[in-house]
């Protein structure tokens, strides 16, 4: 299983980095040990005294496949769930100057949220308009539309298929809109995906 992630996606959230807005999708990827589920809590890395959160849209691949067309990228997933993108900006920050990959301060274990529960796209009105929010201890600190990505999510399963395989299971975080910040111990995180509580934990 790949955890394979969309950078910049939204135009607002690439500003406010101060980053080029892209004219293709920025790819890269964290493995499965990435993976925090269960709402269990998520804990600052001792290499890190800056992580920041980044709410995404999450897609799971149900087949397999390669070269995909957009056309028929739909066939592809079936439910769409919530994650969250914790990323070390210090350290990204240290890695970028020195033109460096990123994945120390991207891909560290437990870095890669996911909520419990995905959606079935039926229960979804339009895939082309999902909306989706995080709150942090209780204020929302990032708002999201699916209609606001850059590259959307056929395009990007697109893309994605033309570099790596697709498999069953294969998530695809889809990138952060804008508001993205600093998490603290004693911190509360909440998704809600059209309104639908996705996740809910604690930063120790």
């Amino acid at each position: 299983m790949k955890i394979i992630c969309i950078g910049r996606n939204y135009a607002d959230h690439a500003r406010e980095l101060n980053n080029d807005v892209p004219d293709e999708p920025v790819i890269f990827m964290k493995p499965d040990s990435a993976l925090l589920r269960n709402n269990d809590p998520f804990y600052i890395p001792a290499f890190s005294s800056d992580v920041h959160y980044e709410c995404e849209l999450v897609v799971r691949i149900n087949r397999l496949g390669k070269n995909i067309e957009p056309r028929f990228a739909s066939r592809y997933y079936d439910e769409i769930g919530l994650g969250i993108d914790f990323t070390a900006r210090d350290l990204q920050a240290q890695l970028k100057a020195k033109g460096l990959p990123w994945e120390k301060a991207k891909a560290f274990d437990r870095s890669a949220v996911i909520g419990n529960d995905f959606i079935s796209k039926t229960e979804l009105p339009d895939v082309g308009h999902i909306q989706f929010e995080l709150k942090k201890n209780g204020e929302v600190v990032q708002n999201g539309d699916t209609a606001q990505m850059l590259f959307h999510i056929d395009e990007l399963i697109s893309q994605v298929s033309n570099y790596f395989t697709l498999k069953i299971g294969d998530l695809i975080y889809t990138g952060t809109p804008a508001g993205v910040g600093p998490v603290a111990i004693g911190d509360r995180l909440e998704g809600l995906l059209e309104g639908r509580k996705m996740f809910d934990f604690e930063v120790k």
